[in-house]
């Protein structure tokens, strides 16, 4: 897991950037990864690297050195949560390896530390979201698994909401990104754009980030714009990278696409490809609220006031958990069902039931298998366990697949969906066999 550079620029907010092996250059030359226009800094100003397998900071010349808590410095020991300034910018290194390793010594303690966590968070969302109880748990369970999410649902059921709560409540930074048909991908993504340099009279390309560099994504009504923006999505939901004019761009972490879909209104509307909808973890339905928690709604909201959410969880806490997640043990006997399950979505598969040959055109492939299990490993630490169950397999088994399971013309002339189908999936295919 990469570590972190938290960077706390004067008068502006804190940003994060991933790092890894690969020297990490600090100055005002337009050619530095990380560019300062602070006075006083250097062309090129320092370096972060690695050596011998560990990460130092090593300012380029005495005259420009690095400045501590102990005064100026020109070689630093990185270590976790080691400071340096360059001018008026402060520079922090967090290991999120180290973090995880902490909880990996106690997993017992970590998996209950992390129910309570989870008990918390949604405390605070529920002072601002009415119902959708099963909702929050899916988003939640997808979020500490590292996956993506796509909430379907008419206009009015708190999906926005639900995702800026969210942000709150973990102390992520978040950007809303309203997907329109004349949405470019460099809307998203950044741009190039032509400034003079600072220190010269030179004039030089700087690459402005775009809302994509954010920790949580909000991409709104995702269907409204063309396949062209929609495809600018790809590289960072599958990479956690971006490429712009040949230069390739780490996105902070963690890194997290929540995209919301109106199911009714289709006109104007671009259907998200198989490529695309492939990279969301789980696709999420979201129901209107019942009786009771319709009337909590329109009493609630429609007084003067405003709830404040508490911060419950810090990013570098939260990276350290989603490592914990993926580096839980799953039995042969979880994982031979996962794969069971997979492998009968494809109706020209030999042990693929009648009714998946019948009404399916394309079945699942192996990131379905990937995301399945990896949903059942953070369903049970959400729950306090390490030990991970079937159960937790068939608890997403429909938000995993109903989205990977396209029915033919056949399956939609009787009426029957990719739900129904997914569901009928889990009553014919049986667990393995212990004694085999």
């Amino acid at each position: 897991m990469a570590a972190q550079l938290l960077i706390r620029r004067l008068n502006q907010a804190e940003e994060q950037r991933a790092i890894d092996d690969q020297p990490v250059t600090i100055g005002s030359d337009a050619a530095c990864n990380i560019i300062l226009t602070d006075e006083g800094v250097l062309a090129h100003h320092a370096v972060v690297q690695m050596h011998e397998n560990k990460r130092y900071a090593i300012a380029y010349d005495e005259s420009g050195p690095l400045r501590t808590e102990k005064g100026p410095i020109t070689q630093l020991r990185l270590e976790d949560g080691t400071r340096f300034n360059v001018g008026t910018t402060q520079f922090e290194l967090r290991n999120g390896a180290a973090a995880a390793k902490s909880l990996l010594d106690n997993p017992e303690q970590a998996a209950q530390e992390l129910m309570e966590t989870i008990t918390r968070i949604k405390a605070e969302m529920g002072r601002i979201v009415i119902g959708q109880t099963d909702v929050v748990n899916q988003v939640l369970t997808a979020l500490f698994a590292r996956g993506h999410v796509l909430l379907v649902g008419t206009p009015g059921l708190a999906k926005t909401l639900m995702a800026n709560t969210l942000a709150r409540a973990l102390d992520l930074q978040a950007k809303r990104v309203q997907f329109t048909p004349d949405l470019m991908p460099a809307d998203i993504t950044g741009t190039q754009v032509l400034e003079q340099d600072p220190n010269s009279t030179n004039r030089v390309f700087k690459f402005k980030p775009g809302p994509i560099f954010t920790n949580l994504l909000l991409a709104d009504e995702i269907n409204r714009t063309p396949p062209k923006t929609q495809a600018a999505l790809l590289e960072a939901m599958q990479e956690r990278r971006i490429t712009t004019a040949g230069t390739t761009h780490q996105l902070p972490e963690p890194f997290f696409v929540i995209a919301t879909q109106n199911p009714i209104e289709q006109e104007g509307t671009y259907p998200l490809p198989e490529a695309q909808l492939d990279r969301f973890m789980i696709n999420v339905k979201v129901a209107y609220p019942n009786a009771e928690e319709e009337q909590h709604i329109i009493m609630e909201t429609t007084r003067d006031r405003s709830e404040e959410v508490s911060h419950t969880l810090s990013a570098s806490t939260l990276i350290a958990f989603q490592s914990l997640v993926r580096q839980t043990p799953v039995s042969k006997h979880v994982g031979a069902y996962v794969t069971r399950l997979v492998r009968a979505t494809r109706p020209d598969a030999p042990d693929a039931p009648d009714f998946i040959k019948n009404w399916v055109r394309w079945g699942a492939g192996p990131r379905a298998g990937q995301y399945l299990l990896l949903a059942a490993k953070s369903n049970a630490l959400l729950n306090g366990r390490l030990n991970v169950s079937s159960d937790d397999v068939r608890a997403f088994i429909l938000p995993v697949l109903r989205h990977r399971v396209l029915v033919n013309f056949a399956a939609a002339s009787e009426g029957v969906d990719s739900d129904e189908i997914v569901r009928r999936l889990v009553a014919a295919v049986p667990e393995p066999d212990y004694a085999e």
